[in-house]
């Protein structure tokens, strides 16, 4: 019985999206952002050349059809990738109100996102008054720290002594549609700041904030560092997905990373979680150990959280590579009738300004049904391709490019 693997390279955009000028980092429109190619064009000018030296090298995403699905989506064929496809290859759009991590994920698991997300306005205070009340009353203090747009790892060390002198859970958002609350582990606690999450997520649900994420962090003043414990509180997808139909048919369902979180934990039975390094070595094994007829899905999301957002090319670059070098031992492992799928779920160009995700097409690469080029397609339509592969009903409404 056939299994499938979808991996998503979070962040790994390919430019091209029709609708970029309507989406913003700061008052830019993210029209021409194009994470792929950017980095491909800033490693062959020698402008990506910490840890890592010369043009971006990516062979065996390359002889998927990498190079050509990017040239499909945005017209880019500059990236020195234009090996003739030995795999399934072409370039996705999405049509979700948001160019965040539940939308990307849900749309390209068959759902599509069918309300606009509440974002919190780039002030100080950025959080109104009640929602305050309610935090500080869950966390049992008087008060709160931050409550404002930042940077993790920049309003950590910020606030990270007056959070352990104080004990007030430091409160912060981004331009995603998120509340995130750092707190010391040790000091503060690990489980008293998941129940925190976990209680105060209803409320921010009901708001149609998309998640609460756990921060949680170790370390003295000077030396703050965060922990791998986070911990996402999405709000549950608006239909059954692609997790659901393949659960429903009683195939068992892995998730890689923060799948579980982002899906609420519907549709999954088994999740595996740490570092990207880590995620792939559960990947490999999974390739190895996974049933007959199940999905497993994965996330390998430091593309994005260490170097696109802090819009670092050179270490973006190294991130790429680093992953395409792992692909031949998933390879390897692999059983006939296999399908391995790999695509992402926004850009996050580490050239552009601001420090927010961009809006853009993704590649859809595929190893398992020979060299098949599928044109321009749709995030659902993922969903429906896998569905399609295992032998289970689609629900959604994608159509198999199988």
């Amino acid at each position: 019985m056939a299994r499938a693997f979808l991996v998503v390279m979070d962040s790994v955009g390919i430019g091209g999206a029709p609708d970029a000028g309507a989406f913003f980092n700061g008052d830019v429109p993210d029209t021409g952002a194009n994470t792929l190619g950017h980095i491909a064009a800033a490693a062959a000018d020698g402008r990506a050349e910490e840890g890592r030296s010369g043009p971006l090298s990516l062979p065996n995403l390359a002889a998927l059809g990498l190079g050509r699905a990017l040239d499909l989506a945005s017209g880019d064929g500059t990236a020195g990738m234009d090996d003739e496809p030995e795999g399934l290859w072409g370039a996705a759009t999405e049509v979700s109100p948001g160019k965040d991590t539940p939308s990307g994920h849900w749309e390209l698991a068959g759902v599509p996102v069918p309300w606009d997300w509440t974002y919190f306005p780039d002030d100080v205070p950025a959080f109104p008054d009640d929602l305050v009340g309610r935090v500080a009353g869950l966390a049992g203090t008087t008060g709160i720290l931050g409550n404002c747009h930042a940077s993790g790892t920049e309003i950590i060390e910020r606030l990270g002594e007056e959070h352990l002198r104080t004990g007030w859970p430091i409160c912060y958002t981004s331009a995603d549609s998120v509340f995130q609350i750092a707190a010391h582990e040790e000091t503060f606690g690990l489980e008293r700041l998941l129940t925190l999450c976990r209680e105060l997520a209803p409320t921010l649900h009901e708001m149609k904030v998309g998640r609460v994420i756990a921060r949680p962090f170790v370390g003295a003043p000077g030396a703050f560092e965060r922990t791998a414990n986070r911990r996402d509180y999405a709000i549950a997808p608006a239909a059954p997905t692609l997790c659901d139909w393949v659960q429903g048919a009683g195939r068992r369902v892995y998730a890689v990373g923060k799948i579980g979180d982002i899906f609420s934990m519907q549709g999954i039975d088994e999740v595996r979680k740490g570092a990207d390094v880590k995620l792939m070595e559960h990947l490999v094994d999974l390739v190895g150990e996974a049933e007959d007829g199940s999905l497993t899905f994965a996330n390998f999301v430091e593309f994005d959280s260490r170097f696109g957002h802090r819009r670092d090319v050179s270490g973006y670059a190294r991130a790429l590579e680093w992953f395409d070098a792992q692909l031949p031992r998933l390879f390897e492992a692999a059983r006939e009738g296999d399908l391995f799928l790999f695509t992402a779920d926004h850009g996050n160009d580490p050239t552009w300004i601001g420090t927010d995700h961009t809006r853009e097409r993704v590649p859809v690469l595929g190893r398992g049904v020979g060299a098949k080029a599928v044109g321009q397609v749709a995030f659902v339509d993922v969903a429906a391709s896998v569905a399609d592969h295992l032998g289970v009903p689609a629900e959604g409404p994608g159509r198999s490019f199988l």
